[in-house]
């Protein structure tokens, strides 16, 4: 695809999503769930949040695409994630993943490598995380071995370039890397996704969020689509909220009300650069 052919079909998701208020549900961390929730109702998506194994798969039934995230994890995790993901690649219905704070923990640990055989949609991660599920599924790539603090990433995204082609590749689907300017890609084409706000720093859930409104999306895009949509509504209104506000409190408000505002040509218009993988 040129980027004129990108750009349109970033339009035609967001009017999708807008116009059918798509289901997209979530497994996701106690700490970001309120947030997650917000960003994919503020996008147009309809969100659900469980924790339960039988709820989980009730999910990945009736919703148009499912969000599985690996923070904060309780031992009915180890039931209900796995159980869902496994519904999802077998029905063929799309889900994103997000490796939160990947290498923390024997349950976390095996959780992502269950995940390898059933292929995430999109995975979304910062760059250590993108770097070590690489490692973690046993994919040939040159990026050298991650560092993560939490669920903070040491390493630039540029150097998680090669562990995200990779899994883009091995999925059949797309990766996106956050962090000052973001990667998204389809394991052909990569793309450069600028704007955001540092204040995303100081707030709590930006990536999670983000993740949940890749799900949105995916319901009505093919997965490289999605991820770059999403990607690039959050770069746009955190640019806008940013303008807007003095500190993280107000920053958090106004992301969203931006999300709520923004339009699909404005979101297909936020600066990008396209390159062959």
């Amino acid at each position: 695809m040129d980027k004129q052919e990108i750009q349109q079909q970033i339009i035609e998701a967001v009017r999708a999503v807008k116009a059918g208020n798509p289901m997209a549900g979530s497994i996701t961390n106690t700490v970001t769930i309120n947030f997650v929730a917000n960003a994919q109702l503020a996008v147009g998506g309809s969100a659900a949040m469980v924790y339960l194994p039988d709820e989980g798969e009730f999910l990945a039934n009736a919703g148009g695409a499912t969000y599985l995230n690996m923070g904060t994890l309780m031992p009915v995790y180890e039931e209900t994630l796995p159980r869902a993901a496994k519904l999802l690649h077998e029905s063929g219905k799309p889900w994103v993943l997000d490796p939160v704070a990947i290498g923390i923990g024997e349950l976390r640990t095996k959780l992502l490598r269950q995940f390898r055989p059933f292929k995430p949609s999109v995975i979304r991660g910062n760059a250590s995380e993108i770097i070590a599920l690489a490692g973690l599924w046993e994919l040939n790539v040159t990026d050298g071995a991650s560092g993560t603090r939490g669920v903070d990433a040491t390493d630039s995204v540029e150097s998680a370039r090669n562990a995200a082609v990779a899994l883009a590749r091995w999925t059949g689907g797309a990766v996106a890397v956050s962090g000052k300017t973001d990667l998204v890609t389809d394991g052909r084409q990569v793309v450069h996704s600028y704007g955001g706000s540092h204040f995303m720093e100081r707030v709590t859930g930006c990536g999670c969020s983000l993740g949940g409104v890749a799900a949105v999306y995916a319901t009505a895009a093919p997965p490289f689509i999605a991820a770059l949509t999403a990607t690039a509504v959050y770069n746009l209104a955190g640019r806008r909220a940013e303008e807007k506000v003095s500190g993280p409190g107000g920053f958090q408000v106004q992301f969203l009300d931006e999300l709520y505002l923004a339009t699909p040509e404005e979101i297909a218009e936020n600066f990008f650069e396209l390159e062959e993988a």
